[in-house]
């Protein structure tokens, strides 16, 4: 396997992918990633309330069990909420909740490789101790009276250290990405190039099925993207031999003739998902 190679300048890194492709990505900086999570916070928090709300307007059926439905409701469809949203926004193709991918940002994995199911798990389940516990161990505190004072600024001190945590590193790492692995980046947005696809050669649109053209989605297409227009030899081999890997398929000997005709295929292969509404930018998470 090829070796990963990290360069930091800032908050920019560079980053070489076990297929030799090199990606220079920008992390996300504490405003946005805070913004992120305050949008998250506000979703959930509305689904929360629109749901109380469509009970109520039945609550006439409910007679005095009321008052204790709504107890119940809240306490499960926030420990709901808090432990599932996360975990399956993140596994979606963007790698991303609806906060972030309104402050453009995504997660991927530190050491280039693909972004696993147990590392989305682990950095959303530290949220737990490092913002949701501490948070309600004070409030529940403050409520009941329990102890004195310096219990409820205790847990605000536990949130406290947690919600300063990437501060103090310079990936602007959460303690859940230190455990899981991972970095939130900044997502490029940009167009296709459209005079790559004049290389591409004769019926490069059929020349793929379904399934080898699901291999990439429309990040991947935009670093395959550099690749060609560097027109390095070594980086054109290279990436050849990876995609050739992936979809099993060792037919047009010639690399460039097949990244071009790959290139072609993937993109044509996107632009018809997209008009059909679903847009896939990425199923392989190692080129994030």
């Amino acid at each position: 396997m090829a070796r990963r190679k990290r360069k930091r300048i800032g908050l920019e890194r560079r980053l070489v992918t076990p297929e030799g492709v090199t990606l220079h990505l920008k992390l996300a900086g504490s405003g946005a990633r805070a913004g992120a999570f305050i949008i998250d916070a506000l979703v959930m928090l509305a689904i929360l309330i629109g749901t109380t709300l469509a009970i109520f307007a039945f609550h006439s059926g409910l007679g005095s069990a009321f008052g204790s439905l709504m107890s119940i409701l809240w306490m499960l469809g926030f420990f709901v909420l808090r432990n599932f949203y996360f975990i399956l926004a993140e596994s979606g193709a963007r790698a991303a909740t609806l906060g972030k991918r309104v402050m453009r940002l995504r997660v991927i994995a530190r050491d280039g490789g693909r972004l696993t199911g147990g590392a989305i798990v682990a950095r959303n389940l530290m949220r737990e101790i490092e913002v949701f516990l501490p948070l309600m161990f004070t409030a529940y505190s403050a409520s009941q009276g329990i102890g004195d004072r310096w219990a409820g600024a205790a847990g605000l001190l536990w949130a406290a250290i947690f919600l300063f945590f990437p501060a103090f590193n310079r990936d602007r790492l959460r303690a859940g990405d230190v455990v899981a692995g991972t970095w939130v980046i900044e997502t490029e947005r940009r167009r296709i190039g459209a005079d790559l696809l004049a290389a591409a050669p004769p019926a490069a649109t059929t020349a793929f099925s379904a399934e080898e053209l699901d291999a990439y989605g429309q990040y991947e297409l935009q670093k395959l993207e550099e690749v060609l227009r560097r027109a390095d030899r070594d980086s054109i081999t290279t990436v050849a031999a990876a995609i050739r890997r992936r979809i099993d398929r060792h037919d047009m000997p010639d690399d460039r003739e097949f990244l071009d005709a790959y290139y072609a295929a993937v993109r044509l292969h996107l632009e018809r998902k997209l008009l059909f509404g679903k847009r896939k930018l990425n199923k392989f998470d190692a080129a994030a």
